[in-house]
């Protein structure tokens, strides 16, 4: 039988070989028992979160993850805070607006915008604890699932997006709608250029071609494409011209 400090070992290699996660500047617990990884701590970004995930995931006696990791906050902020600018951004997004929008506030529904009536097929619920944005609701399409989560994300004092919305239409999984989700996401941020990039992808993994000004442009360009739901790896090829 293989020991948890066994798998514990491996897994703990492997982070240290993937500078991105950056094991030594952000710490990351590690606990193996019954086939189940639990992963715990606090990590600089989204790729980091996501690399970490993954590769805690692979080694053959996992059958199962705990996902604890946090991301860094960019900004400090209270959870009524964090609610009230993810409600505000679903609200004010055109994608939504045929969709109510509620807040759980002390585990009561609270109507942002339009009145949500049993069976309504358009609405997401937010809910914040400790800095984590849960989202629940119908929405109408994959796509709108995903951009749901990633104006939750653009707060700056999420720290955490648990993604529970469910889809009542056919789910679009493929590489196209990714990629479309991807340059509508780029369009919406201020950071970006979306003409300047070109954007593919493949079984998840996303590659980003182009030239833009600052590293900034990049970085941001970047993090937009790892905050996708489905995105499991981002090759920046971007340019920096400035």
């Amino acid at each position: 039988m293989i020991r948890a400090e066994e798998v514990i070992g491996t897994i703990r290699a492997a982070l240290e070989r993937e500078p991105r996660v950056n094991l030594h500047g952000h710490p990351i617990e590690l606990d193996f028992a019954d086939g189940v990884v639990t992963v715990a701590g606090e990590v600089g970004g989204i790729a980091a979160k996501k690399l970490a995930l993954e590769i805690a995931a692979k080694p053959q006696p996992v059958t199962g993850l705990v996902d604890r990791l946090r991301v860094e906050p960019s900004e400090q902020m209270e959870d009524g805070t964090i609610r009230d600018h993810v409600c505000n951004g679903l609200a004010s997004e055109p994608a939504f607006m045929e969709y109510a929008v509620q807040a759980v506030v002390k585990q009561d529904l609270e109507e942002v915008r339009g009145t949500a009536q049993r069976g309504l097929d358009r609405v997401i619920e937010v809910e914040v604890n400790d800095g984590l944005v849960t989202l629940n609701g119908r929405a109408e399409s994959i796509s709108h699932k995903r951009l749901a989560g990633v104006l939750a994300w653009w707060v700056p004092g999420s720290r955490d997006v648990v993604n529970g919305i469910e889809v009542w239409s056919d789910p679009e999984e493929n590489d196209d709608e990714l990629v479309d989700l991807i340059r509508i996401v780029l369009e919406k941020d201020p950071l970006v250029n979306a003409a300047q990039v070109s954007i593919h992808c493949k079984d998840g993994v996303v590659t980003l071609d182009g030239a833009v000004p600052t590293p900034n442009n990049k970085r941001a360009a970047e993090s937009d494409a790892w905050y996708v739901l489905g995105v499991n790896e981002v090759v920046n090829n971007l340019v920096i011209t400035g």
